[in-house]
């Protein structure tokens, strides 16, 4: 039932909060977006479209988890506050990148080792908590299988930390078409609801399910043809959030299945620009990361979304039934 309800609140307040106060702050502050040249062209008419929209989900999700988990909080039971602190350091630092970019008038932020580094360092700091918390294993379950392979913990935390950071910057990547990043990440949300409800992590539960009604009600604005990008404050805080809930239902490598579309959007970008080096100029595919190869090929950007949420879905589903057997 509390989860349910998070759905509903964050949804009610993202929706609200979006319409009457931050899409229309966004427009008079002319925070808009600037599109990168090297993309492809039909884009340039996105140009000016309000960015840091993130923030209305972002906000949604933080009174949701607030109102609604509340009575267990007192308890002493702040999973789900350390998982939203943890990702609100990530949306923090999109923002400062966002913020960068709109200051200069330019798609260019945050140099990519201040990025790297601030990343790295919000990733050790969250697993030092959930280690001191008692809420890290060095044991890592490999789905399916039902078992666990054991490292050290030097090892684990060098693994994590490389995890972590690799899927933020993965979700950061799959936001390039209207709606791309929401859509393929409900069903992940979705996931983890389902996963809370059937091991009773009440509390993780409510975070899941704020960030799903928090999605929800972006995509009202975020669905083609966008009325505001969710920018690095929301992508960066949406990559935060996935990979803090599989490090704290202590599952990291669930992140493969949950996450393989941004593992796919990843790849396609780092062997393009390998091949491209290698070849001195050859390409694999026509653009990447692949969403835009596909826009190259003349799939509509509707298209493109409708079927990496749909392969999302599946692997989500296929990730539900890889966990199903484990016991916490």
């Amino acid at each position: 039932m509390e989860m349910i309800l998070a759905c509903i609140l964050s949804f009610a307040v993202t929706a609200l909060l979006g319409w009457q106060v931050i899409l229309p702050t966004l427009r008079r502050m002319k925070a808009g977006q600037a599109i990168r040249e090297v993309g492809p062209k039909w884009h340039a008419s996105k140009a000016g479209t309000p960015t840091m929209g993130g923030l209305m989900f972002i906000i949604g999700a933080a009174v949701s988890i607030l109102a609604v988990g509340w009575p267990k909080m007192l308890a002493g039971d702040l999973t789900h506050i350390y998982v939203f602190l943890f990702a609100a350091v990530f949306g923090i630092i999109g923002f400062l990148d966002d913020y960068e970019k709109l200051r200069h008038h330019q798609n260019l932020g945050l140099t990519a080792l201040q990025k790297f580094l601030l990343q790295l360092a919000a990733a050790i700091l969250f697993l030092m908590l959930m280690r001191y918390e008692g809420q890290l294993s060095p044991d890592v379950y490999v789905p399916f299988f039902n078992v666990s392979v054991s490292l050290s913990w030097p090892l684990y935390m060098v693994f994590a930390a490389f995890v972590i950071v690799g899927a933020v910057n993965a979700v950061n990547i799959t936001d390039g078409l209207d709606g791309l990043a929401t859509s393929v990440s409900i069903p992940v949300a979705l996931f983890f609801v389902s996963a809370a409800t059937w091991w009773g992590y009440t509390q993780l539960g409510i975070f899941a399910a704020a960030l799903l009604g928090g999605l929800l009600a972006f995509l009202l604005f975020n669905a083609h043809p966008a009325k505001v990008f969710m920018g690095d404050t929301g992508s960066l805080f949406l990559g935060g959030a996935v990979a803090g809930m599989a490090f704290a239902f202590d599952m990291p490598l669930i992140l493969l299945l949950v996450g393989f579309i941004y593992i796919v959007e990843t790849l396609s970008d780092i062997l393009q620009i390998g091949y491209f080096k290698l070849t001195h100029g050859k390409r694999i595919f026509k653009m990447a990361p692949i969403h835009h190869h596909f826009e190259m090929c003349g799939w509509s950007e509707i298209k493109i979304v409708t079927v990496f949420t749909a392969i999302s879905t599946v692997f989500c589903a296929l990730a539900l039934f890889g966990v199903m057997n484990r016991i916490v």
